[in-house]
């Protein structure tokens, strides 16, 4: 039951293989006890092997032992334990059974068992009105004891009774509701286990009876729709042949289309990307002529042009200005240059006459 219900798929899948190691070990293959962090495809695949190695069938994929618990897992144990009994070499003994003590039976009450206090009243009852009918069971034991010591050696006569036949009658129809037992059933018994099985049998194999002629009467409808259809279909199909040719050539013209759609929408795609190509160049060329055209009537340049004319007018101005400081500086500088040239020859001259007189 453990392995048979999921309850802790790790802790059942880690059991599994575990037991299953141990068994193929007690089978006569030595086989490695699995760890818990171990693949468990790799020890799944090895368990298989060794299963199939014992010649038994293995029809199900590996991953339905990932589980560690099912209808497969409860399989591999089972024919594993039976590869170890095998190796083993144990045997099956005849069951012994314990001795069961059987119960007392228990009389449950009811209102028409005998009671103590009726019968008491009962045996009063009878005391006085049929005192010459009461038997003393005392003395009838005295007197068969007796009987018994004295004649031992003789041989036992046939009992005969004396009471008749009408008096017994109406003493059992007197006492008979008084005899009532009723006797606790106990399902623990095995007799009534076997009339439950039998009670079964004959409601399975009643109700069997009668569902076996529906199942045949169904079966028997579904066998004539069955034909049923396959007539009509043979018919449809017969009826309906040029139809269906018709319609495989216009499948096949339909595929031709299709294969010279995809031919031309391939050229279609071509052209369209020229297309945007070229439009995109002409938009590139309509924005430039755009911007020429608004430059071209525009006045803007023109008062940029007069404005940098005056500028320059401006500008040379100050230029001449400059020009003639420089100029008048440098013919300063000059005159200067030349005075002092002037006066550097008259000292040289002077000097030398000087020089001359002494």
């Amino acid at each position: 039951h453990y392995f048979a219900l999921p309850t802790n798929p790790g802790e059942q899948f880690f059991m599994f293989c575990t037991l299953a190691a141990w068994l193929i070990t007690k089978a006569g293959h030595p086989f490695e006890q699995p760890q818990e962090y171990d693949d468990p495809n790799a020890i799944i695949s090895n368990i298989l092997s060794e299963l199939r190695s014992f010649g038994r069938p293995v029809d199900f994929p590996p991953s339905k032992l990932k589980a560690g618990y099912g209808e497969q897992a409860c399989y591999v144990l089972d024919c594993l334990a039976e590869e170890a009994l095998k190796c083993t070499g144990f045997s099956w003994k005849r069951p012994i059974y314990p001795t069961e003590e059987l119960e007392e039976e228990e009389i449950t009450e009811d209102d028409a068992e005998l009671t103590l206090s009726k019968l008491e009243e009962d045996v009063v009852e009878e005391e006085s009105d049929n005192e010459e009918n009461f038997i003393d069971l005392n003395v009838l034991k005295a007197q068969t004891n007796k009987l018994d010591t004295n004649d031992s050696s003789k041989q036992e006569e046939i009992l005969q009774s004396t009471i008749d036949a009408a008096e017994w009658n109406l003493e059992v129809e007197r006492v008979l509701p008084h005899l009532k037992v009723t006797v606790r059933t106990d399902n623990k018994d095995w007799r009534i286990h076997v009339d439950q099985m039998h009670q079964h049998k004959d409601g399975i194999e009643s109700s069997l009876n009668e569902t076996r002629g529906y199942l045949d009467k169904l079966h028997n409808e579904i066998s004539r729709t069955l034909e049923k259809i396959n007539s009509r279909e043979k018919y449809i199909n017969n009826q309906l042949e040029h139809l269906v040719q018709e319609y495989r050539s216009a499948q096949a013209l339909l595929s031709e289309a299709k294969e010279k759609y995809q031919e031309g929408s391939g050229g279609v795609t071509e052209r369209i990307r020229v297309l945007s190509e070229i439009t995109e160049v002409l938009e590139r060329v309509k924005q430039e002529t755009e911007e020429k055209g608004s430059s071209m009537t525009d006045g803007s340049p023109l008062v940029k042009i007069k404005q940098a004319l005056t500028k320059l007018k401006q500008e040379t101005v100050q230029m001449d200005i400059q020009i003639g400081v420089m100029e008048h500086t440098l013919l300063q500088s000059k005159l200067k240059e030349k005075s002092n040239m002037t006066r550097d020859m008259h000292a040289t001259m002077i000097s030398e006459s000087t020089v001359g007189a002494y």
